[in-house]
């Protein structure tokens, strides 16, 4: 009876140093690799490499309504993992108590590879832009302090933090750097022109496919460069001023003339999943953006000069050129990307 006695006032301390031990810190590193057809890292991984918890922490803190001012709008709210990480169908975003935003959701992939972020490039670093959804009220409307609060009466927060981060420390600075951590491992490098570039299986393209290609590298891959399909550059594509919005673009960072009615160049892979098309999501199939290009672009003081060749506005294209592009633009589409289940809620 004596021995009894004396592992039951063992127990609680056993249990006590396993609770302890579970919530330890844990640095064990995701393997993360640089596709061979992708140009090198701009985020420096280095600084912030992805970890197993610090991932799961990045996760948990991407689909929690808990972080917008309704409990409702998560991250993952508007960007949708099967439609590419947008909000398939929606024009503008939707946000906090059904407010809706000016512009298009954009998608979530190879963010790591990017140099600046949002439309009209309002931050040039992964870590801070989430700051940028999530106080802006239209969006998630959040406060930070009442975030790191909530977070800090969550037993499941706590334990995450403790196992993701040296200092364990449940504050803005980890927070934004798990976001980042969930972020930089969303990558999208499967699609079947991947294989096609990586001479791998499964990537053998089509005579229609190879001449959209010829086409695409011959018309769009100015700005839609490498395998990333963007140069991350700025440029005005002769859209129709929507008197309604009026959004100046890049020229509301850099209160430059030359910036008025510039935008990010997106990225196009899964551009077959992320309808509609263009900042303001005005075009609703691929077909129309294609349209836009051969018949719609409108002259302006800053329209790119791809667009205006000695006078001439536009991209001439036939109809079955549009589409051979079509069928190569699908060929972009990443059903691993679109169906990994280490990026999906649930």
């Amino acid at each position: 009876m004596k021995i009894n006695y004396f592992l039951w006032l063992l127990l609680p301390l056993f249990f006590s140093c396993s609770d302890h031990d579970d919530a330890a810190y844990n640095d064990q590193t995701l393997d993360f690799k640089v596709p061979g057809n992708f140009p090198a890292l701009a985020y420096n991984i280095n600084l912030n490499p992805p970890t197993v918890k610090g991932f799961e922490l990045g996760k948990k803190l991407f689909y929690d309504g808990r972080l917008s001012s309704d409990g409702l709008v998560s991250c993952g709210f508007c960007h949708i993992q099967e439609d590419a990480f947008t909000h398939h169908g929606h024009a503008f975003s939707h946000g906090v108590a059904d407010k809706i935003g000016t512009r298009n959701t954009p998608s979530i992939q190879n963010l790591a590879y990017q140099t600046t972020f949002m439309y009209d490039g309002a931050t040039n670093h992964l870590d801070l832009q989430p700051i940028i959804p999530l106080t802006n009220p239209v969006e998630m409307d959040a406060d930070l302090t009442a975030i790191i609060a909530m977070m800090k009466a969550d037993p499941a927060y706590k334990k995450l933090y403790k196992q993701a981060f040296a200092d364990g420390q449940i504050n803005a600075e980890n927070m934004l750097k798990a976001l980042s951590q969930f972020m930089v491992m969303i990558t999208s490098s499967n699609s079947k022109f991947d294989k096609y570039r990586r001479h791998e299986a499964g990537g053998e393209l089509s005579s229609d496919e190879l001449a959209g290609y010829a086409l695409f590298n011959a018309n769009c891959a100015s700005c839609h460069a490498t395998d990333l399909m963007t140069d991350n550059s700025f440029r005005n594509n002769g859209l129709a001023i929507n008197p309604a919005l009026n959004d100046v673009g890049r020229f509301r960072v850099t209160e430059l003339e030359t910036d008025y009615y510039k935008f990010k160049v997106p990225s196009l892979r899964n551009v077959e999943k992320t309808a509609p098309y263009m900042h303001d999501g005005r075009f609703g199939s691929l077909e129309a953006v294609l349209n836009h290009y051969s018949l719609g672009v409108q002259k302006s003081a800053t329209l790119d000069p791809i667009l205006n060749k000695s006078g001439a506005l536009g991209i001439p294209l036939s109809a079955i050129e549009k589409k051979q592009l079509v069928v190569f633009l699908k060929t972009l589409t990443d059903n691993q990307y679109l169906n990994d289940k280490r990026f999906s809620e649930y």
